[in-house]
């Protein structure tokens, strides 16, 4: 029984991957509710033909992750934040140096393959709202900013927590991406995936079926939240179109 127990490494590993994901969750939500509110159709002159070209073209951008395969991200990655290439070059001249194999990197790498999972929710909840509402708010004399901050965010709430969990959750389930970009470095790179696969590596099965276990637990958890709310009566901006 004690070797399904979870060793000091494994617990640094847990630790690691819900502090990466919740980094990166947080981070997104700040970039993605501009990114989703301009793809939103509501959006003033989302019509215009070159508008609708260039929000088609982000879009495929930002949706790339869901068909790549993770290793094809995070090779191209890698090759940006080599100190040789020119995006790679920039970060070091301000000072962030080399990315790959940091910390810092790993978060970067992660909101990019996780983008998608966190814009999707909150387009949809935005596209919910309609205009009605907001045109009404400005009849009355509300700012874009009163407008958005007293009508749309709270009418978006339901997407706005669809994003953070379908984000958090997908953070905590990468493997391709972070290996690449990360490596195995104890305490700094080395998430539950990758501790998981150096388990199965070892041949170490129990302690792989302990990590596992609450690796699937949570995920477990996270569809079943996802799929009540589209059942329930509240949870049908956020998700519906999505999963």
């Amino acid at each position: 029984m004690t070797d399904f127990l979870l060793t000091p490494a494994d617990i640094e590993a847990l630790w690691l991957t819900f502090k990466l994901a919740s980094v990166v969750t947080l981070l997104l939500l700040v970039i993605s509710t501009p990114l989703a509110l301009w793809l939103s159709s509501g959006h003033s002159g989302s019509h215009r033909m070159g508008t609708h070209r260039l929000k088609g073209m982000v879009q495929a951008m930002i949706a790339l992750p869901l068909v790549l395969p993770p290793t094809v991200l995070g090779f191209y990655l890698l090759i940006a934040f080599s100190p040789t290439s020119g995006p790679g070059q920039f970060l070091h001249g301000i000072g962030l140096g080399s990315l790959a194999f940091s910390f810092t990197g790993l978060v970067i790498a992660s909101m990019i393959y996780s983008l998608p999972f966190v814009v999707q929710p909150l387009v949809n909840a935005f596209n919910a709202i309609g205009v009605r509402q907001t045109e009404a708010a400005a009849t009355l004399g509300a700012g874009r900013w009163d407008t958005f901050r007293y009508i749309t965010l709270p009418l978006a709430r339901p997407g706005f927590i669809t994003a953070g969990v379908l984000g958090f959750a997908h953070t905590v389930g990468e493997f391709g991406v972070v290996l690449m970009i990360g490596g195995n470095i104890a305490g700094e790179t080395r998430v539950a995936s990758v501790q998981i696969y150096d388990h199965v590596e070892a041949l170490a099965y129990p302690q792989a079926h302990a990590l596992s276990a609450i690796l699937l637990v949570f995920s477990f958890a996270v569809l079943l939240w996802i799929y009540a709310r589209r059942t329930g009566a509240t949870g049908t901006s956020g998700a519906k179109g999505w999963l």
